[in-house]
């Protein structure tokens, strides 16, 4: 089992920044692929980014690319999403996964965080 706790969510205005975090624990963190995803009342869950086990691999959404970065510090079983420039379209629950391969789809991601809320005024 692993346990993940996101945190760092708010409320900012367009052109602001926050800065999620996620902590693991349980199972050793670093057997594990990372990601972030996203869910906008009334739309599906989706993909924003994802980290390899070590963080030498990234990867991003289209509507994200150059404004999320996502990064990890297994030291601390925790992962990061740098969220620059916010749009208010990215306004959603944003949930952290775990999963034991690289995937930018939601199948393999076996444990998943409760979410944060993050919301862009215009």
């Amino acid at each position: 089992q692993v346990q993940l706790v996101e945190s760092g969510g708010g409320l900012v205005q367009a052109g602001g920044s926050l800065r999620l975090s996620c902590a693991a624990s349980g199972r050793t963190f670093t057997r594990y692929a990372m990601g972030w995803f996203r869910q906008a009342p009334g739309k599906e869950r989706e993909f924003v980014s994802a980290i390899s086990w070590s963080g030498g691999s990234t990867y991003y959404a289209d509507s994200v690319k150059g404004r999320f970065t996502i990064s990890r510090d297994n030291a601390k079983n925790t992962v990061y999403l740098q969220m620059n420039s916010l749009k208010p379209e990215d306004t959603a629950v944003y949930y952290c996964a775990a999963s034991p391969s690289w995937s930018i789809t939601r199948q393999p991601y076996d444990y998943w965080g409760q979410g944060t809320q993050v919301t862009v005024s215009s």
